[in-house]
């Protein structure tokens, strides 16, 4: 478990939702850890985690919270021990970096899903999205949401690969120091709050110009959140996210589908990343295989 500090009560809560599963928790060493703006220092981080990659008795490994300074640690991480005996890492945000890591180092499928201190165990929340997700063999179906900022972008087509990505800050921190190349597959982007068009369009053009998307063969668009939908910037021209958005990827030549939601909003779904996926704009969907069997 790796990131920003969690509070003993999320940790209680989110082992108390796993137990109600069947499941038996075991926490890491350093879970309520501080170590600046990070979750404990770089090494013990590291250890935990590859102290569970190394368990036979663990079966996923899942985040506590949105792994800041992530970045730092994938280095350090025993990607052989994963590849021995392979899990799902649960988790999103800057758990990107690990995401995107053991995909690079195993083609392991791992799960971007919420954090399992989320105070919802109905039907059709989160919890119960990452429960399938973590325990079934179901695949996961994902429809254009028109509510959502991206939703005004599409190229039209259908498209098949794994899906990679997540979000997008994290990934253009791993431009020029980790980020493989995606090769032919779907990428997945998504945007948190913080940051103005001009950064987005930064993070767009650097990840484009690293090469790592030059085979890919679909974009699917997640939540970008802190852009209204209508809103133009008069510095830019009068444009918003979506024209950015636009601007930046259609050059790729590839379908692309925005407003799945899926991202930093609230009732984040789970969704398999390195696992087989089809976007089809005309149906509005984003299906995705489970990462489990």
């Amino acid at each position: 478990m790796t990131g920003e500090s969690p509070s003993r009560d999320d940790v209680e809560r989110g082992v108390e939702l796993l137990t109600s599963w069947g499941l038996r928790v075991e926490l890491g060493r350093h879970v309520l850890d501080q170590w600046g703006y990070c979750a404990g220092r770089d090494g013990e981080r590291a250890a935990d985690l590859n102290e569970a990659f190394a368990d036979p008795g663990v079966r996923a490994v899942i985040a506590t919270r949105g792994g800041k300074g992530t970045y730092r640690i994938t280095r350090d991480l025993d990607t052989d021990a994963l590849r021995r005996d392979p899990k799902p890492i649960v988790g999103f945000s800057d758990i990107t970096h690990l995401h995107t890591t053991v995909w690079a180092a195993c083609r392991l499928a791992s799960l971007h899903g919420p954090f399992v201190s989320t105070p919802d165990k109905g039907h059709d929340g989160p919890a119960e999205a990452l429960r399938r997700a973590l325990m079934t063999t179901d695949p996961v179906v994902l429809h254009r949401d028109v509510s959502q900022t991206t939703a005004q972008i599409r190229v039209d087509g259908t498209a098949s690969g794994p899906l990679l990505g997540g979000n997008l800050d994290a990934l253009r921190t791993m431009a020029g120091a980790g980020l493989p190349h995606f090769g032919p597959s779907i990428l997945f982007l998504e945007h948190k709050r913080g940051t103005g068009l001009g950064e987005v369009d930064r993070a767009l053009t650097q990840l484009i110009g690293t090469g790592a998307l030059s085979e890919i063969k679909g974009v699917a668009l997640g939540q970008f959140l802190g852009f209204d939908v209508d809103d133009g910037d008069e510095s830019l021209g009068g444009w918003g996210i979506a024209d950015v958005l636009r601007d930046r990827l259609q050059h790729l030549d590839v379908p692309i589908l925005g407003g799945i939601p899926a991202g930093h909003g609230p009732n984040p779904p789970t969704i398999p990343l390195g696992a087989q996926a089809v976007i089809d704009t005309d149906a509005g969907t984003l299906t995705v295989q489970p990462a489990v069997t």
